[in-house]
């Protein structure tokens, strides 16, 4: 049975920046986790930001906060360290939050902190996609339980 790395923000533990979560309700998930095969992770709080905090976006090669701020360090370590998570426990799946600078594995927030989407990965998306972990957003469940479902008949 494949364990399923998961953005803790989406299992309703208030980690976002702003003090939240975005707990997604579905009965797969709810299986998952009585199957115990969800592993949460918040790379930004594994990372060493508070909760709540300044919002933050990439922008080109660096994270920022609006304040200013840049903790591209912070979201790097966050990165490395899910990386080692998903080695140490053989994780080959991902699930993560959409639009966020360490998540998003289709879209992120255009670096100008005016709302603006625009196509790219978060850090920890990028890494983890580039060591073979097949990463997924909230928006593409289908497609992870289908991966899965693949992984488990061979």
């Amino acid at each position: 049975m494949h364990k399923i790395l998961v953005s803790s923000c989406l299992l309703g533990q208030p980690v976002r920046y702003d003090g939240q979560s975005k707990g997604l309700t579905n009965d797969t998930l709810t299986r998952w986790l009585q199957e115990k095969r969800v592993v949460a992770f918040c790379p930004e709080v594994a990372g060493g930001l508070p909760t709540p905090r300044p919002p933050a976006e990439i922008d080109a090669e660096r994270v920022i906060t609006t304040t200013g701020e840049d903790v591209t360090s912070e979201f790097q370590l966050g990165a490395e360290k899910a990386l080692a998570l998903c080695k140490a426990q053989q994780i080959k799946f991902a699930l993560l939050k959409e639009s966020s600078p360490s998540c998003g594995r289709n879209t992120i927030y255009d670096g100008w902190h005016n709302g603006v989407k625009v196509a790219g990965m978060g850090l920890t998306a990028e890494k983890l996609v580039k060591a073979g972990i097949q990463v997924f957003s909230e928006e593409q469940l289908p497609q992870l339980v289908s991966a899965l479902a693949i992984a488990e008949k061979n």
